[in-house]
């Protein structure tokens, strides 16, 4: 697999070309994971993806699988575990907009919106293909930033949104080379 032309940013690095050829701009259709990952994008805000997805599992860990539920329930001694965890990043603002993330994301469940229903619905139901150069933020992320930070989601600015719309495969910025590109689609 290492002659197969890939995006530019996975490099030399084994993990993460094996993240961009399984999972980087597949779309996710599950409201857990796509939760999981936008928590996961807040927490590389100022980091390198890298560093996150060599410590993945070690947040899968500390956070209770990404289950909503269960982290919605973690208070002030969950925090404090969780800045004594050298498995993941230790930021108290960063885990502390993860667990209001959860209770938030529980919010949209009770009122009766799916959290992927909704951000796919954003984005018109199909992943948008962009064929100008990769921005790091557009249109579509401002306003769901906006709208994340207004129903109580926090380290969601546009350029997070943008890179999560990226990862789960909302929006198509794969190299024009890469072998994972989608072909346009016909009109």
């Amino acid at each position: 697999m290492s002659d197969l032309k890939r995006c530019r940013w996975t490099g030399n690095d084994a993990l993460m070309q094996r993240y961009h050829d399984e999972e980087w701009g597949v779309p996710v259709r599950d409201s857990r994971l796509l939760w999981e990952t936008l928590m996961l994008e807040a927490f590389q805000a100022g980091l390198s993806w890298q560093v996150i997805l060599r410590k993945r599992e070690a947040f899968r860990v500390a956070f209770a699988g990404f289950e909503p539920q269960r982290v919605a329930q973690f208070g002030p001694a969950d925090v404090e575990r969780l800045l004594l965890d050298a498995g993941i990043v230790r930021s108290r603002a960063k885990i502390e907009a993860t667990i209001g993330a959860a209770r938030a994301y529980l919010a949209m469940q009770a009122a009766g919106e799916d959290f992927a229903d909704w951000v796919w619905a954003q984005a018109g139901g199909a992943p948008i293909r962009n064929d100008s150069p990769t921005p790091t933020r557009s249109p579509l992320s401002e306003r769901l930033s906006a709208e994340l930070k207004r129903r109580g989601f926090k380290f969601v600015g546009p350029t997070i949104v943008y890179a999560w719309l990226q990862a789960v495969g909302i929006v198509d910025d794969h190299d024009a080379d890469c072998f994972r590109r989608q072909p346009t689609p016909a009109r």
